[in-house]
């Protein structure tokens, strides 16, 4: 693969850092030498959000700016298909496992952002880079289509660095308790567990949903040094509303990411603002005619 091939596959136009580490071309000719009948599957490389600095020392991961992923196929589709993988709410992590190229990650163990990352990319693959939503204009209420470019989709960098190199550990320190929390950003595992937990609580009735209090716990490591899991769950339920904002806003604001926002213009009245991208369910399952 030329430098001319890597520099038009990299998704996210103009986003991949220009040293690409050459194991990423040693995969991908190594897939095209075991295809059958001349058959070419692209290679695409996606950066992560995350540049990798939040995984172990060691690991295939660690300090890696992108990925190598191969362009959707009939195989990818039957993932989102499959009724299993969707009643048990895995289908993002077989689809994200089934097209990277190094085996070695656990799509499961990876942030969340740099998961958002890897499907909109994978998407760009399989249906383009063109996605069309239903908006409502806040000024006049009209509904009507618009035309997201998912390849202009800016990319969100980590720009905190971990307590411990290698490791999905930050620190904050709440504004009025003064408590030091130590805590990490969400995975694909945690991702599932919540939705898991979730569906069970709606299955039971058990009465309101508990949001907040959710991704606290699962965010939250320690508090001045205490990781018991119950006398967090605890301090979380009576924890002040300013420091329960503030931490989630300094999560929210720090954690890489895909930003799934674009500009847009109503066509009625001409109002323009930044807003945020829907997934509807033709996101990752476009329309037959699409």
């Amino acid at each position: 693969m030329s430098d001319d091939r890597e520099q038009k596959n990299a998704i996210f136009a103009n986003q991949v850092a220009p040293d690409v580490d050459p194991r990423f071309q040693r995969v991908s000719q190594a897939e095209k030498a075991r295809t059958d009948f001349g058959l070419e599957i692209p290679s695409e490389l996606v950066p992560l959000p995350s540049t990798g600095k939040v995984y172990p020392v060691g690991s295939s991961m660690h300090n890696i700016e992108v990925v190598e992923i191969k362009a959707m196929t009939t195989k990818e589709e039957d993932i989102l298909t499959s009724r299993a993988l969707l009643k048990k709410g895995t289908v993002i992590s077989e689809l994200i496992k089934s097209c990277l190229h190094d085996k070695s990650i656990n799509s499961l163990d990876l942030l969340s952002g740099d998961r958002n990352a890897l499907m909109v990319a994978i998407r760009i693959t399989g249906y383009g880079h063109e996605y069309s939503a239903e908006l409502e204009c806040p000024a006049c209420s009209n509904k009507s289509q618009h035309m997201f470019n998912l390849a202009e989709l800016p990319i969100k960098r980590l720009e905190i660095e971990p307590c411990v190199p290698g490791h999905n550990l930050f620190e904050f320190t709440l504004p009025l308790s003064k408590k030091n929390i130590r805590f990490k950003f969400m995975t694909g595992k945690d991702e599932e567990e919540i939705l898991q937990y979730s569906e069970k609580q709606k299955k039971l009735a058990l009465g309101s949903e508990t949001n907040v209090t959710t991704s606290l716990l699962y965010s939250i490591v320690s508090i001045d040094g205490v990781e018991d899991r119950a006398k967090i769950a605890n301090f979380v339920k009576h924890m002040s509303t300013r420091d329960s904002f503030a931490l989630r806003e300094y999560i929210k604001n720090n954690e890489p990411g895909i930003t799934m926002k674009q500009d847009t213009t109503c066509n009625i009245c001409g109002h323009s603002e930044e807003v945020g991208m829907p997934l509807g369910v033709n996101f990752l399952w476009p329309s037959a005619g699409r």
